[in-house]
This record gives structure tokens, C-alpha cells and sequence, in this order.
């Protein structure tokens, strides 16, 4: 017959009885435990944010490790432009710089450290961006160092500290991207390659200083102390000040505002000041799971900005012409056969009087120090330009995307490379950006483009 607890311990206490007889004991209270602190919830991830425009897609990391987390892109491109430039080479975008040829784009080895509460990212750039992002910054001409040699082949690189205040609170100091214009500086993470103006035309990076605050788990606060305007160095004597909020209230809604309030961003002026907004907001509008037609989302993005003194107005004052920069853009991405295929249509336009935030064309080596008289960039000089694309992708799984894209865009004034290219005969000559005499650039109001790309990132 099995005896239980209850039979021992009568048989213990007062001698032998039957089963029948058996007296129930209580079993002991358990232990007292110690009150453990629960961690707020880790920021944003309470839902699945991989649909986001500039937000990588992946969901696992196959470099992760207890102290870092690595992580390689590859950028490969091909276009073709119906302009036919005798050069390849293209004019007005911080993604691409040549056609009619095979080019890698960029290669990024790097990844995070973290340890215990210290963290650091690093990020390569080598490939075209190596050579076509310094060059859109005017700022190494200022002292010397060649900064702009010592920082190309670097994209992201800073050093942080995290505290357990809040939902958390990072404080990092090196270069970080801005995501001014919500578009990520690496096209794995973009619902399209080319992004319209409002995005390309604004900082992709800043040097400087980050603080990032997490009230709730929702909610994301950040202010920066730059060096300037997607700068290496600073213009003048004057750091770059902005601030960033970005709430996302459930799973479907993401509201980004980026703002730049004061920064003196003009080499050798002094006396003119910049501010800019930027303000997206992002909708996933649609999302059956199984279905053919499996999601779509929006991103619409408008921003706002100027420039006051040293020569320029924003309101238009006598002999001080409007400068000022106006533009919005909008996309909607259709996902397919369980978030394998997508079709993204989309486009914008800018209106930027002074053309102080137009990408300088790189008429016989021109560069954003150096500038043209080809294309001025007086005060006042108008600008008006617009663009739209046609984008689709195939992502056979979460660390490869092949993309192919046609671009048009458009501009009141002639800017793109047309058939006789903006390169003088025979490579450039004399200072860069210099009048060639008997040779001028040829540039076209119009451009039509089709871009091949495979993108890799793990």
C-alpha cells in the first residue's frame, strides 16, 4: 500500500496507525523572495518595425556575439542613362555618381560594440562614397589636416555611454547619420535608391555630439551638438545645433520630426545663419499576412528652411534676396508572396532660391568648396526641381535585395550631364570648377535613368 507524508509523520509523532487513519500536515510556507526591480521595456519593440522606409528589414543577426555585433554591406550598381553623358558621369546625386558602368557603390564592414553599459559602432564607406561624400562638403577647406581625407573611408564611428534611467539613455560622441529626410545613408535599408531631393539634398551624417533620450518605450528624444551641416569640420566659429523626436504610437504609425535650429554653414560668411525642419510621417495602411497581397505602407515628408544674413534673407529684404528651401516627397510600397517582392511608386520636389543646398555639379572637378561658374549658387539663384520613380525589388530572403529602378526627374534651369558630359576634352583642367576656355558643360533640364543593383547586408 503507498503511504504518503501525512502516514510518516503520525507513525513519528504517536505510534502506529492505518492508512485510515492517516493526519493530513500542511506542507510549510515557501520562503519569502527578494523584490527584483523590473527593466523598462526595450525602445520600439513592442512591435515589428522592418516594413519602415530607412529602417533595415532584418530580423536576425548571424554576427552576434556577447560583445559585438558585426555586421557587412555591399552596395553593386549599374546605369543606364538615357542622357548618354560621353563621361558617365551623373550630376545631382549623393547615391550615384557614374553610368553605363559596373561600380560598387559601398562596402561597409563594421558593427557594435557593447559592454556592459559601454557601447561604439564603426562603419567603412569604401567604394564610391569614399570619394562622393567628401566632396559634397565644403568644410575641409577651412585650416588644414585634410580632414576630408582622414574621415572618407569612414561612414559611421563614435564611442558611447548607456544608463538605465528611463526607458534608456545614450550618449554618444563621433560621427553619426542624421536621418534628416528620413532615407538611410545605406540603400539596403530604402524602399527606393534614388530618394528625391528633400532627402538627398540634406545631411547624411554629423560629427559631433548625440544624446538620446527613451521616456517610454514609444517615444524618442535626441539632441545634437555638430560641427555643422553634414560637415567634417566647422564652417565658421559656430557649432550646429538640432534636435530630433520620433514617436511611434503602435505598430502601423511612426512620426519623425528632425530639426536644425541654428548653424552658420556658409565657408567664410560668418553673419548667415541656417534653420531647417524635416517631418515625416509613416502608415502601414494595410497588412493581411498569407494573402498574395500581403502589406502596403506610405511615408510622406515635407520640410521647410532657410537662411538669414551675411546677404540673404529669408522674407526677401532689399538687396538681401530670399533664400530659403521648400520641398516635400511621397512613397507607397506595395509587399508581395510573404514580403518577397515589392513595388514602391514615389516622388517629390524642391524649391531652393540660392541653390545653397543644391548638389554642386561636377563640372570639371568641381566640388562643393570649389564650386562654378557653370551653375552659380548666388544669392537668389532660382531652383525648382522635381522627380519620380518606379522601384522593384526582390528579396529571396532577409540579407539580399535585387533592385531594379527608373528615375525621372526634372528642373527649370539646365543641371543634368546631358551627351557631352560636364568633363573638359582631354580630364580636367586647371583649378576645380574653373571656366575651360572654348568649352562649355553640357547640361540638360531633363534626365531619364534606369538603375540595376544588387544589395547585401548581414
Amino acid at each position: 500500500m503507498r503511504r504518503g507524508k501525512g502516514f510518516v509523520m503520525a507513525a513519528l509523532v504517536g505510534g502506529c496507525v492505518g492508512a485510515q487513519e492517516t493526519i493530513p500536515v500542511s506542507p510549510a510556507p515557501p520562503a519569502p523572495q527578494p523584490l527584483v526591480a523590473q527593466k523598462a521595456a526595450e525602445p520600439f519593440a513592442f512591435a515589428d518595425f522592418t516594413w519602415l522606409n530607412g529602417n533595415s528589414r532584418q530580423k536576425d543577426s548571424v554576427l552576434d556575439t556577447k560583445y559585438f555585433t558585426g555586421e557587412f554591406r555591399a552596395d553593386v550598381n549599374y546605369v543606364y542613362d538615357f542622357n548618354h553623358p560621353q563621361d558617365h558621369t551623373l550630376v545631382g546625386s549623393s547615391e550615384l555618381g557614374r553610368t553605363n558602368e559596373m561600380h560598387v557603390q559601398q562596402l561597409g564592414v563594421g558593427g557594435d560594440f557593447h559592454w556592459e553599459n559601454v557601447r561604439g559602432r564603426f562603419m567603412t564607406q569604401f567604394g564610391l562614397y569614399s570619394t562622393m561624400t567628401p566632396r559634397n562638403d565644403a568644410s575641409p577647406s577651412k585650416g588644414q589636416w585634410q580632414t576630408d581625407n582622414a574621415y572618407r573611408y569612414v561612414s559611421e564611428a563614435y564611442g558611447g555611454y548607456h544608463w538605465d534611467v528611463l526607458n534608456g539613455i545614450n550618449l554618444d560622441a563621433g560621427i553619426f547619420m542624421s536621418y534628416i529626410g528620413l532615407f538611410s545613408y545605406y540603400n539596403f535599408d530604402n524602399w527606393a535608391y534614388q530618394p528625391s531631393y528633400v532627402s538627398s539634398n540634406t545631411p547624411w551624417f554629423f560629427n559631433g555630439l548625440r544624446l538620446q533620450v527613451f521616456p517610454s518605450d514609444k517615444l524618442k528624444l535626441e539632441l545634437w551638438l555638430t560641427n555643422g551641416w553634414q560637415s567634417y569640420n566647422m564652417f565658421n566659429n559656430t557649432p550646429g545645433v538640432g534636435a530630433s523626436v520620433q514617436w511611434r504610437p503602435n505598430g502601423d504609425v511612426t512620426f519623425i520630426s528632425n530639426n536644425y535650429f541654428i548653424g552658420r554653414d556658409t565657408l567664410g560668411n560668418a553673419q548667415r545663419t541656417r534653420r531647417h525642419t524635416d517631418n515625416s510621417l509613416e502608415v502601414k495602411y494595410y497588412d493581411r499576412p498569407g494573402n498574395f497581397l500581403d502589406k502596403i505602407a506610405f511615408t510622406f515628408t515635407a520640410d521647410l528652411g532657410d537662411e538669414n544674413g551675411g546677404g540673404v534673407s529669408h522674407s526677401g529684404a532689399a538687396n538681401n534676396p530670399k533664400q530659403y528651401f521648400a520641398g516635400w516627397m511621397l512613397y507607397n510600397r506595395f509587399w508581395f508572396a510573404n514580403d518577397r517582392h515589392a513595388l514602391t511608386l514615389g516622388g517629390g520636389a524642391i524649391t531652393n532660391p540660392g541653390r545653397y543646398l543644391v548638389l554642386v555639379p561636377p563640372i570639371n572637378g568641381a566640388t562643393a568648396a570649389s564650386g562654378t561658374p557653370y551653375f552659380t549658387a548666388n544669392p537668389g539663384d532660382p531652383y525648382h526641381a522635381w522627380d519620380y520613380s518606379v522601384t522593384y525589388d526582390y528579396m529571396p530572403n532577409q540579407w539580399a535585395t535585387f533592385r531594379g529602378e527608373f528615375n525621372r526627374r526634372g528642373a527649370n534651369v539646365p543641371y543634368f550631364a546631358g551627351p557631352g558630359g560636364v568633363t573638359p576634352p582631354g580630364g580636367n583642367a586647371g583649378a576645380a570648377g574653373s571656366v575651360v576656355d572654348g568649352w562649355t558643360p553640357d547640361l540638360k533640364k531633363t534626365e531619364s535613368r534606369f538603375t540595376l543593383a544588387l544589395l547585401v547586408k548581414f
